[in-house]
């Protein structure tokens, strides 16, 4: 493996400092908080998507799905064996995480196309939020339950805050840890495979690149971040319902995100999550007539001004201007 580029961490590391401070001037208002912690949540979903859509070339409809696996899964998982909800998240997550790691290898196994991927993570998307909705004994079907399984209010009363404030800096915590992470991956012997995967799968493996071997990881580390990521969702608010893991929800304005932030790039995710949900907050407020009108010709003109995504973008811009590493380096 690779050293870790200093470029890029220190970019990491000045954007999680601004995040850092983005809360302070709206410690009283919970509306505000609650838009925070929402960036933070598509990031991360988009930064797990990035993993095995960016680079593999899976394209996961299922990421309301995974999310919700990891929120009921945690909170079912506590109440059936007795334990602190923080040990139940990780098993959760593993459990979305072998689902996404399934799914690739099925794919990898039958060489599905990433349209026919799209579609059988389409119909697990719906499978899968039928049985939030459907499976009222456990779930609580459509009304859903008050979820603070991982004691959110216990750690805002020790610290004087908001339950919001504290969801956003453990959320912020978990997104620095992707995305040194992200930036180990795609330096090592894995990030490799992927890039050849990702431009011949055929050619990749003539070389003896083992193609189910890593796509299944891709599916794996993806699926397992967005079930991690899943019950921060629910925590947030402190009630969970089906409805926050739809694919409408949750999937569109993931892949959107992701698109706008720009494929296969560290910052990616950030940047695209924080144009998107602001935007469309924004329309939501000033404009809640005309605002699915508005906001999607506005992606029509991010779509056709900023197709490499806007992060590459400003790269470029930057470099145009003769102003050094001030983007993030890596594609």
């Amino acid at each position: 493996m690779t050293s870790l580029p200093r470029p890029e961490l220190r970019n990491v590391g000045l954007v999680v400092a601004i995040l850092a401070l983005a809360p302070l001037p709206v410690l009283g208002a919970t509306y505000y908080q609650g838009l925070l912690v929402h960036i933070l949540v598509v990031a991360l979903f988009a930064a797990g998507l990035n993993v095995v859509f960016g680079h593999t070339d899976q394209l996961f409809l299922f990421t309301g799905g995974i999310a919700g696996v990891g929120a009921y899964g945690t909170a079912l998982l506590a109440d059936w064996l007795g334990v602190t909800a923080w040990v139940t998240l990780v098993l959760a997550a593993l459990i979305a995480g072998l689902i996404g790691l399934a799914v690739s290898w099925i794919s990898a196994k039958r060489n599905l196309t990433v349209v026919l991927i799209a579609i059988l993570t389409l119909n697990l998307q719906i499978v899968l939020h039928e049985i939030f909705v459907g499976a009222r004994d456990l779930t609580g079907g459509s009304t859903g339950f008050a979820y603070d399984y991982l004691s959110i209010g216990s750690m805002a009363e020790v610290a004087g805050v908001g339950k919001k404030v504290v969801v956003y800096y453990l959320l912020l915590v978990l997104l620095l840890v992707v995305l040194v992470g992200y930036i180990s991956l795609i330096r090592s012997k894995a990030g490799v495979a992927f890039e050849a995967i990702r431009e011949d799968e055929l050619a990749a493996e003539s070389i003896g690149v083992d193609v189910v071997r890593y796509k299944s990881l891709a599916g794996f580390l993806a699926a397992f971040v967005i079930g991690f990521t899943g019950p921060f969702v629910a925590a947030g608010s402190g009630y969970l319902l089906p409805g926050e893991f739809s694919f409408l929800a949750v999937d569109v304005l993931v892949l959107i995100v992701l698109v706008i932030g720009g494929l296969r790039t560290t910052l990616g995710p950030i940047v695209g999550a924080v144009v998107i949900v602001v935007v469309e907050e924004f329309l939501a407020t000033v404009a809640s007539n005309w605002q699915s009108a508005i906001f999607g010709a506005l992606l029509i003109l991010l779509f056709l001004y900023f197709q490499d995504g806007i992060v590459r973008a400003l790269r470029h811009r930057f470099d145009e201007l003769g102003i050094g590493s001030a983007t993030e380096t890596a594609d």
